[in-house]
């Protein structure tokens, strides 16, 4: 595997984030979308949604390198609670986007064990997400020791509604 080196993101970091994060979702993500991913990009991605998460103290972001290039991003919720667990136990995996290069070289599994060493720094008893329920990731999460222990389904309506369905998933530690 490559040199893969993940560095926290700061609001300094803003600009840098915005650009990856839109091109590793329109690298993988547009084919859910009515409007090719238009709504999402600007409800999600624009400077101001960004500059929000950024500071939120409960979120953190990551740069994802590999051999020196920004290849995408990592953000975790640390405090956030899955029925029958407490915010405290918890914390949640809420994105890892990888440009299209960088997929399926090993670097995914790299940053399921980061996010595990983090939950387990802070004395997380659980780490747990929701994937797309016909997506690869699913298989992917299970590779990496998840668990499918709930299902979710999305209200945006500018999403094809096939692609609104969601697997909950864990991973106790």
């Amino acid at each position: 595997m490559s040199n893969i080196n993940i560095v926290p993101c700061s609001p300094d970091s803003l600009s840098q984030l915005k650009q990856i994060s839109i091109q590793a979702y329109k690298d993988h993500y547009l084919y859910l979308w009515h409007d090719e991913g238009e709504w999402y990009l600007n409800f999600s991605f624009s400077e101001q949604a960004l500059r929000k998460e950024l500071t939120d103290p409960n979120a953190a972001f990551f740069q994802i390198y590999d051999e020196g290039k920004l290849v995408g991003f990592l953000k975790l919720n640390i405090n956030k609670a899955l029925e029958n667990y407490s915010e405290e136990e918890c914390l949640e995996l809420e994105r890892i986007y990888l440009v299209k290069h960088a997929s399926g070289r090993g670097i995914g599994s790299k940053l399921i064990e980061f996010t595990v060493s983090f939950a387990r720094e802070r004395n997380k008893k659980l780490v747990w997400l929701k994937a797309i329920d016909r997506s690869r990731s699913v298989s992917f999460y299970e590779q990496n020791g998840f668990n499918k222990c709930g299902t979710y389904t999305l209200e945006f309506t500018q999403m094809k509604e096939e692609f609104r369905g969601m697997y909950i998933m864990k991973r106790e530690l």
